[in-house]
């Protein structure tokens, strides 16, 4: 721990206590002067990023470190404080996505349908309707090899099927209905299924987890690469699981997840790894308490609820990384797992927390942290912190980019 993270400096809080920090009131509103303190570091970062963008890799068109990041960053800007200048800086640079596409992946965060299904909402946005049904029908096009079980493609959000299927959500949920027909998505759904019942006959693991997926031969944990993000988005509403699958396959495997769990509370990054070590969103507690609040809602059992609040402990405990500042493995990405937990419970207490993590991030680059190797990318970067920052305006909506619904 003392490797990897700095000594939380804050002091605790809760109940009534939370709110009188200056950051709140008593109905969790952003007091003037925190807002204003947000506003101002958001326009400070944005100006510091722009300048860095100028050495960026100009080939990468990716959500995760590439252009299609930073024109999510900049739609999310437009959602907040609805300035036009914002959507045309999206425009700008979702253009230079769709110039350097990688013809090889088919994801949100890491392949040519990050690029397409942003494109399409910002398109939408501008009114431009012909040019968003061409990308949403371009990103259509790669469907029928995503649903194709022998296809050999993984199941994982980073570079598999899950990837593709929050493209297609992402597209529902900013256009309304069903601009994406559900048949698409159970589709790609039943075969995500399919796929994790087939490795857990094939790897014996049926006894223990009736679904179970890899990355590169290991069954890994976290939300990036593994079971805890897959299990999540299979709980979904917008996903149609059935209650027969969701009872007898989704949630005795999140029951096999749980009980992988360390005695800290943490989670181990892959199944049989000893270490607890790791406390960020794409490996340990930051990331598996997501799977644990839609288990929670979804089963409706308190032990959920009760070890996603032991992630939280374990967050507050051991989240300000010297990592950094960014999503993926970052202070701001760790605070998304208070904003989600405040969002279910309304306890100010996870309010706090976020606000805590807020401040530490709004000291950006005073700290001592490891310049990540794309350090103004959306997912190990600056425009991870930006985004964050304007989530927490709107700290009940917050949602943690391109993973929760």
């Amino acid at each position: 721990m003392e490797q990897r993270a700095f000594p939380n400096p804050y002091a605790d809080s809760s109940g009534p206590l939370a709110s009188s920090t200056g950051h709140f009131d008593s109905t969790g509103r952003l007091t003037a002067e925190f807002r204003q303190h947000l506003n101002s570091k958001i326009n400070e970062l944005l100006q510091r990023m722009e300048k860095g963008l100028k050495s960026a890799e100009p080939g990468d068109c990716t959500v995760y470190t590439g252009w299609t990041g930073i024109a999510l960053l900049y739609l999310h800007l437009f959602n907040v404080y609805g300035d036009g200048s914002y959507l045309q800086h999206a425009q700008s640079y979702v253009t230079k996505s769709l110039n350097c596409l990688t013809k090889r992946w088919i994801t949100f965060l890491c392949g040519d349908a990050g690029p397409l299904s942003v494109a399409a909402v910002v398109y939408h946005k501008l009114g431009r309707e012909k040019d968003a049904e061409e990308y949403i029908r371009r990103l259509c096009q790669l469907h029928p090899s995503v649903v194709k079980l022998d296809s050999r493609l993984p199941d994982e959000l980073l570079y598999g099927r899950l990837g593709y299927l929050y493209s297609l959500l992402f597209i529902n949920k900013h256009f309304g209905g069903e601009k994406i027909p559900q048949t698409y998505i159970q589709q790609v759904c039943d075969t995500i299924l399919a796929s994790g019942v087939n490795l857990a006959k094939k790897r014996n693991f049926t006894n223990r987890s009736p679904l179970m997926y890899e990355w590169y031969q290991e069954y890994y944990v976290g939300p990036a690469h593994g079971l805890a993000g897959i299990y999540y988005f299979l709980m979904q509403p917008a996903c149609s699981t059935s209650q027969d699958v969701l009872l007898k396959q989704v949630k005795p495997s999140v029951d096999y997840v749980n009980q992988l769990k360390f005695p800290s509370g943490n989670y181990p990054p892959c199944i049989d790894d000893t270490r607890d070590q790791l406390v960020h969103w794409c490996h340990g507690a930051p990331g598996v308490i997501h799977m644990l609040m839609q288990a929670y809602k979804v089963y409706g059992e308190q032990r959920y609820l009760a070890d996603a609040l032991q992630c939280a402990e374990v967050i507050w405990q051991r989240g300000l990384l010297k990592k950094g500042y960014g999503l993926c493995h970052g202070a701001a990405g760790n605070a998304y797992a208070f904003l989600a937990l405040y969002s279910l419970t309304r306890d100010v207490k996870y309010l706090y927390r976020a606000c805590k993590f807020a401040d530490w991030c709004l000291d950006y680059g005073q700290h001592g942290c490891r310049i990540a190797d794309t350090p103004f990318s959306l997912f190990e970067g600056m425009a991870g912190t930006i985004y964050f920052l304007a989530d927490l305006l709107e700290p009940a909506k917050a949602k943690f980019p391109a993973f929760e619904l």
